[in-house]
């Protein structure tokens, strides 16, 4: 067994995308640095300021449309917090995200938003989106598109703003109501429910974090530092900004990622979440598998099926993960092939998921180590965390454990706290247009 572990380490060294030579301190440093550089100008963190805060009561019994528009999905419910302070959700409803089907126009996307919506426009004259691509934010809170990932095709909206538009979709389709229009991105809204969810808790400063179809952080900055934008600059407080962390390109890649990134429908974009997130997770994997096969690392029978594969999700990782002998792609592949073709495939698996780890690992400990908070043990960060591959990986979980101990608390003297919050986006959404 343990000749296979180490023919997949060499194999990795190879091609230097092995675990072992991901030096966290390191990787921890420039990610700060990044950070700064996109608050103080141009970076490939776009450290992009939301206008929203975190203060102030949430208001009862007040109705607000909370639109979640995520990586294939697109969610809409009516919410409002009862005289309890109890959460209620009514008129969901479910939709796939416009252009994750194939390529639309600008006019079929704000069209078919709009059709979504359009049942419920009666209920409020509030309405909070939730947009889980990168958008600046404007003064008003308003979203200026910059552009999609996660393999979201739409033609010419980059620079449109989605609030303005969709305004005046309804108002064409005979609505005249006065109706209002926050933008946010999924990562706000998501350290938002966090806040919200454990009033009683002492917690030194709140995340919010995404690791699913894509990925990226949230976190609460002082006015001061952001000077790219000098009337936030002059101002007191903090406010949350939306880093945008999927596009960070001073990850350590190697040259299957390169390879791989050259495949994408946005080459060079996006290259942390092409790294580490499930709409990568599947090709990137695949990529890695198919270079160790021409390596001769496989038997001929494996290499053989392998070769009928083309295309291979995330989801399909987890199934060879928990059913190595059942009825799946990759074991399909193995079943042709040797008994060895599965402990490797399985240690190869590992090793994709042992760097991302710690990926993850150096990115979350930056934020908390640039805000100089969460110190004391007994009030650490609250890092609300959402997404598939967060929760369900099978192999991902425990490694960022183990690293969030050696690393961020025993190195760094910083401590957190992972909490999950059901429905946590739609929540954090209302949240945000109730208090602003």
């Amino acid at each position: 067994m343990q000749k296979l572990k180490d023919k997949a380490r060499s194999f990795f060294r190879k091609y230097g995308m092995d675990a072992a030579s991901v030096d966290l301190e390191t990787n921890c440093r420039t990610f700060i640095e990044e950070m700064k550089n996109g608050l103080e100008g141009s970076a490939s963190l776009l450290m992009i300021p939301t206008y929203i805060g975190m203060d102030g009561e949430i208001p009862l019994n007040e109705p607000i449309i909370s639109i979640d528009a995520g990586g294939t999905n697109f969610r809409v419910a009516v919410i409002h917090f009862d005289e309890n302070k109890k959460l209620v959700i009514e008129d969901f409803k479910n939709y796939p995200m416009p252009g994750s089907k194939g390529e639309i126009s600008k006019e079929e996307f704000f069209g078919t938003m709009a059709d979504y919506i359009q049942p419920v426009l009666h209920r409020s004259n509030k309405i909070s989106f939730c947009f889980s691509y990168p958008a600046e934010i404007m003064p008003d809170k308003d979203g200026r598109i910059i552009k999609f990932s996660k393999e979201i095709k739409v033609r010419d909206v980059k620079g449109e703003l989605l609030g303005k538009n969709l305004l005046e979709e309804f108002k064409k389709r005979g609505f005249t109501d006065d109706k209002s229009i926050i933008v946010l991105n999924d990562t706000v809204a998501t350290l938002l429910a966090g806040r919200a969810a454990s009033p009683d808790r002492i917690f030194d400063g709140y995340i919010g974090f995404i690791l699913g179809t894509g990925t990226n952080i949230c976190y609460a900055e002082k006015c001061s530092n952001i000077k790219k934008v000098p009337d936030l600059a002059a101002k007191d407080g903090s406010i949350l900004i939306n880093m945008e962390s999927g596009g960070y390109d001073k990850v350590p890649r190697g040259r299957i990622d390169e390879e791989f990134d050259s495949t994408t429908l946005n080459p060079g974009d996006f290259i942390f979440e092409k790294t580490i997130s499930g709409a990568y997770q599947g090709g990137l994997t695949l990529a890695v598998i198919k270079k160790a096969a021409e390596d001769g690392l496989f038997s001929a029978g494996f290499t053989a099926e392998l070769d009928k594969v083309s295309e291979l999700a995330a989801r399909e990782i987890d199934d060879f993960l928990f059913y190595p002998k059942g009825d799946n792609v990759l074991a399909r592949c193995c079943s042709k092939g040797s008994s060895e073709d599965s402990i490797l495939l399985f240690h190869i698996m590992d090793e994709i998921f042992e760097r991302i780890a710690k990926f993850v690992a150096f990115s979350l400990t930056a934020v908390m180590e640039k805000t100089g908070k969460g110190r004391d043990p007994l009030a650490p960060f609250c890092i609300t965390a959402d997404g598939s591959t967060f929760y369900k990986s099978k192999l991902f979980r425990n490694k960022l454990d183990h690293y969030i101990k050696v690393y961020t608390n025993d190195v760094k003297g910083i401590y957190c706290e992972f909490v999950k919050v059901d429905n946590g986006t739609l929540i954090g959404t209302a949240i945000a247009g109730l208090l602003n």
